[in-house]
């Protein structure tokens, strides 16, 4: 699996180069994200494809200075199972 990154977006893409997920995100101000959307393709699930991209938006976040606020339902709840990703995450 490989994962890129396009505008305001980070993808997935399988070994026969078919994109099989992605995480959008929407630009806030200077400083700030929302995470909008995650999906995987149904053929894709179960691989922890989700988690990785919500982890490299975490990065992305992390190396650019910037917060997020996780609005997708998956997004949300990731960001309440993991703690590191608590110093990224906007004020409530």
């Amino acid at each position: 699996m490989e994962y890129k990154n396009g505008e305001n977006r980070i993808y997935a893409v399988n070994d026969e180069g078919v994109e099989v997920g992605e995480v959008t995100f929407v630009p806030t101000g200077d400083d700030m994200f929302i995470i909008d959307h995650t999906g995987v393709d149904d053929a894709a699930r179960g691989q922890g494809i989700a988690q990785e991209l919500v982890k490299r938006a975490v990065e992305k976040a992390k190396s650019e200075g910037k917060k997020i606020v996780p609005l997708c339902p998956f997004a949300k709840a990731e960001f309440s199972k993991k703690p590191e990703y608590q110093e990224v995450e906007a004020s409530k």
